[in-house]
């Protein structure tokens, strides 16, 4: 910047001595030749000012060249993801762009592949598919993926396989009910069976009929025991479906509040129902939604009862994307490690003499609302259920 001043500068003093040159009265020929080479070095001092610019805009930049390797290693990556992805361009046929999308509509793998296409190219929202394939009904994830490349729009499709996280996690739910159902099933048996050998034998001995009175009132106990407990799981397995409305949680906190306060009050603790907003609502079932937080105030309580301050503390607020999030927490000695996910099975408890039916009704309730709940294990001691719609 300061060369281009300087010669500027000097080219405007070759012209001004030219100018004077040639305005001198009486001009001789050496004047005149004087000032011709004044001018012409004026120009030379001053031409490379201007030439670059004009260059510049003539000649335009070359275009950066693509890195052939890079863009290779980035095709055999696309190429070799684990699921099936295809690009759809103004609704025209999808276009597969991994290896799996190509099996999947090969032979082998769907039984019609313009069923496929269909399913791909009319989708508006991403969600959970059934594809026909050759190993029968599978079901999958579908997620869309919107984007504009160069002023054209266009639509990534990518399908993840499901059926056998699904497969196996149904097993091993079911495994672990089938315990639990065959623990609770032969303690009533059990000795169902002993006493009732113990009434046969009583029966030929004419003095016995008190203790036979005493085994068969205990038959009678341990059976209507079972029967409580079937009693029991068909009311778990046939809650009625919701009726969704909106929900104005600071009326249902405060009821909340008048129906349990005073109890967790006269333990010498304390109960405490928190809004981020007052305004905050909600979709749900209003009465589904109440008995599923009364049921974890209970387990709370039930936790919290060898605590000579029980505290419960139950809030409300919106997280991260704008979903809406219940936290029940409390001060007991929180879920035994490694029995997080156990601890939703039917009658499974973790507390001794529990029935085990409180959080798998709380699980039931809130799917049916469309909504999650989750053991968080919070940084305090204790326990804490969130939520989630």
């Amino acid at each position: 910047m300061g060369s281009e001043r300087f010669r500027l500068f000097l080219a405007a003093l070759l012209w001004v001595a030219t100018g004077v040159l040639a305005s001198l009265p009486g001009p001789s020929a050496r004047s005149l030749v004087g000032a011709a080479l004044l001018l012409l070095a004026g120009l030379m001092v001053a031409w490379p000012l201007v030439r670059p610019r004009a260059m510049v805009a003539r000649v335009p930049e070359p275009a950066p060249q693509p890195d052939a390797r890079r863009l290779d290693v980035l095709m055999a990556q696309l190429e070799h993801l684990p699921v099936a992805a295809w690009v759809l361009v103004d609704q025209e046929m999808p276009q597969p762009l991994t290896s799996r999308a190509r099996r999947l509509a090969a032979p082998g793998g769907v039984r019609d592949q313009k069923a496929l296409n269909e399913l791909l190219r009319a989708s508006e929202r991403s969600g959970p598919v059934v594809l026909d394939t050759e190993r029968g009904s599978e079901r999958w994830q579908l997620q869309r993926q919107p984007l504009a490349l160069n002023g054209q729009t266009q639509i990534i499709l990518v399908l993840m396989p499901l059926e056998q996280e699904l497969e196996s996690e149904s097993l091993q739910a079911w495994q672990q009910l089938v315990q639990v159902l065959t623990h609770e099933i032969m303690n009533s048996l059990t000795p169902i069976k002993s006493l009732s050998q113990t009434a046969l034998g009583l029966l030929n001995a004419p003095a016995s009929a008190a203790e036979l009175h005493s085994a068969l009132d205990a038959i009678a106990r341990r059976a209507e025991s079972l029967s409580g407990f079937v009693g029991t799981y068909r009311r778990v397995s046939e809650w009625p479906a919701p009726t969704l409305a909106p929900v104005d949680l600071q009326g249902l906190f405060r009821r909340l509040q008048q129906a349990v306060g005073p109890a967790w009050a006269a333990r010498g603790g304390e109960a405490v129902f928190q809004l981020a907003s007052p305004s905050l609502r909600l979709l749900a079932d209003e009465g589904q939604l109440e008995q599923a937080l009364l049921a974890l105030v209970h387990n709370a309580e039930q936790a919290t009862a060898d605590q000579a301050t029980p505290r419960l503390w139950v809030q409300a607020r919106q997280g991260r994307g704008g979903r809406l999030q219940i936290s029940v927490r409390d001060n007991g000695p929180g879920v035994p490690v490694g029995l997080e996910r156990q601890i939703f099975l039917p009658f499974f408890s973790a507390r001794e003499g529990g029935q085990g039916i409180g959080l798998t009704v709380v699980r039931q309730l809130m799917y049916g609302m469309g909504g999650r709940v989750r053991y968080v294990r919070p940084l305090e001691s204790g326990a804490a259920f969130l939520l989630s719609f």
